[in-house]
């Protein structure tokens, strides 16, 4: 696949502090991309750089396949963290306008703003002010603000904020289509259960510096499979088994986390010799076990 992002050793300081520090990071069309790390981490500034919001102190940007340049910028869509809707404006005259501002015409803005809304399940607040929104909905309209001229990389920044199960399963599906059309979708979110669900690919930074990124299955492959899910009838002795670091007990099962090494199958047959085993599932860790066993307490959040 194509590259439609490519930052190649890019640093950015302001002032005595360094926000980003030489990172590298490629980001293929049809691919969803995760941008991970806590608070402070240099997430934004990176963004900020990939659009040419900032510029790097060094190294090199590079989007569609040539030089960053502000004319690439009408084939990408940013929705940012900190949301940019007008209270008072009419969530369709609040679209057309922005439409516009992106290069489409009023009466095309309009349709596929209508289209959008009909989409996301809104099409009954298109005629009401913003602020007489839910900050779901309002969440939604962002959404369709950031996709009405049809860009080809999509960067989203907490798409999920605000919003209930259903509505976000209704955005990840969203963002899954537009991957299989040949998007680029780059967001970042500290769900690591939706990064783990939906990216192809991720990029862990901390204090500015990528700590670990690759394709997501090779990520975790670098991990042994060290949790373990048992569902048992009978009694749990087996919990005081020696390759078990540690385990939360709930209703008929346990969620177990291995030592280094240890022998999973010997747990399985001392668990089955006192219990009926109705489910034995080994596991890598979850990302979000990784992104904390990586980035530990060195933070500056």
């Amino acid at each position: 696949m194509p590259a439609l992002v490519e930052m190649d050793h890019v640093s950015k300081s302001y002032e005595e502090k360094a926000a980003v520090r030489d990172l590298s990071l490629r980001i293929e069309a049809g691919s969803m991309f995760g941008l991970l790390g806590p608070n402070g981490a240099g997430k934004t500034s990176t963004i900020r750089m990939m659009i040419g919001i900032t510029r790097p102190d060094s190294g090199r940007v590079t989007l569609f396949g040539e030089p960053f340049s502000n004319a690439a910028l009408s084939r990408v869509g940013y929705m940012p963290e900190e949301r940019g809707l007008y209270r008072r404006m009419k969530v369709l005259e609040q679209l057309v306008f922005l439409g516009e501002l992106r290069g489409l015409s009023a009466p095309d803005a309009s349709r596929r703003a209508r289209t959008w809304c009909e989409r996301l399940q809104i099409s009954e607040a298109i005629d009401k002010k913003t602020e007489e929104l839910s900050k779901g909905m309002q969440q939604k309209i962002q959404f369709i603000a950031t996709l009405l001229h049809e860009p080809q990389l999509i960067i989203m920044d907490e798409p999920f904020s605000g919003l209930d199960p259903v509505n976000a399963v209704l955005l990840q599906d969203t963002l899954i289509e537009l991957r299989n059309q040949g998007n680029a979708i780059l967001f970042s979110t500290h769900r690591m259960d939706q990064v783990e669900k939906l990216c192809d690919s991720i990029c862990l930074i901390n204090r500015g510096e990528a700590v670990l990124s690759g394709g997501m299955r090779e990520v975790k492959s670098r991990y042994e499979r060290n949790r373990v899910v048992l569902q048992f009838e009978g009694t749990n002795g087996f919990l005081h088994h020696p390759a078990i670091a540690e385990y939360k007990s709930y209703a008929g099962h346990v969620e177990i986390r291995l030592k280094p090494h240890a022998d999973a199958q010997d747990l399985l047959r001392t668990a089955a010799a006192c219990s009926t085993i109705t489910r034995f599932d080994l596991a890598e860790p979850s990302l979000e076990e990784i992104f904390i066993q990586t980035v530990g307490g060195r933070t500056d959040a």
